[in-house]
């Protein structure tokens, strides 16, 4: 390694205010072996720490859901065959839910399914669980136009700074107003957040997919698209969504 030392020379008066900056190149004196050695495998380990730390966190991840999933139905398993089969358990919820979506697909079973649902909505307590459990399900597969498909951005919580969350729904206030309700996730976990409702006309539909969107808040923001194009919602489609909720509301208390 070389360090770079500047040498300043001043002209004469007649060229005053002209300055000559020549560069010369001084040896360093060399760090002793032993001591690039052990910056070498200093720097090799931190390397080798922040590439397992990915990997470490997705094992982590895949082995809490796969025993938490597994262990629903393997001690049913366990009772019934005398032994531990790691897996068996979720190979019994995915021929459960195989089942559950085959019969869903029938006259009948849609009306035996609808029926078992009213009945644990009726139950106190475990009623309020279920129901918005059910809702949150139900937001990932129906075409309404809101749930955890549709990310926005929104100028909030002042004006100039901008949040990226999820357009759960609409609902409307006392005074008229109609208003988006935006579930925005915390980063780096998220599975918490908070919940703003804000002005229809202050929200942005973008071009951005879920994956982005939680590969941005995952990421802290490092992560992040280059660029992010936005659009007006219609706040015709507000009243639509309520329109539809209440309709929906009305035929099921009949």
């Amino acid at each position: 390694k070389v360090a770079i030392t500047p040498v300043v020379r001043d002209y004469p008066v007649a060229a005053r205010g002209k300055r000559e900056v020549k560069l010369y190149v001084r040896d360093q004196p060399k760090k002793p072996t032993w001591q690039r050695v052990l910056e070498n495998i200093r720097n090799y380990i931190i390397t080798g720490i922040l590439i397992l730390i990915p990997v470490a966190i997705t094992y982590v991840l895949f082995k809490w859901a796969f025993y938490t999933v597994d262990g629903l139905l393997r001690p049913l398993f366990d009772s019934l065959l005398g032994w531990n089969i790691p897996g068996l358990g979720l190979i019994g919820i995915l021929l459960a839910a195989y089942a559950l979506g085959l019969v869903s697909n029938q006259k009948i079973g849609r009306r035996a399914i609808g029926a078992s649902q009213d009945f644990i909505l009726q139950v106190p307590v475990i009623g309020a669980v279920y129901g918005p459990a059910k809702k949150l399900i139900e937001s990932f597969t129906k075409d309404s136009g809101a749930g955890f498909s549709r990310v926005v951005i929104s100028e909030y919580p002042k004006a100039g700074t901008w949040m990226v969350g999820f357009l759960t729904g609409f609902t409307r206030l006392d005074r008229g107003i109609y208003v988006g309700v935006i579930y925005v996730p915390t980063a780096p976990t998220p599975n918490s957040g908070w919940v703003a409702m804000v002005p229809v006309e202050n929200i942005f539909d973008t071009t951005m997919s879920v994956q982005e969107a939680m590969s941005m808040v995952l990421s802290g923001g490092i992560s992040s698209p280059l660029n992010i194009d936005l659009q007006n919602i219609d706040p015709q489609e507000a009243l639509d969504f309520l329109d539809k909720a209440e309709a929906e509301a009305a035929l099921e208390a009949q």
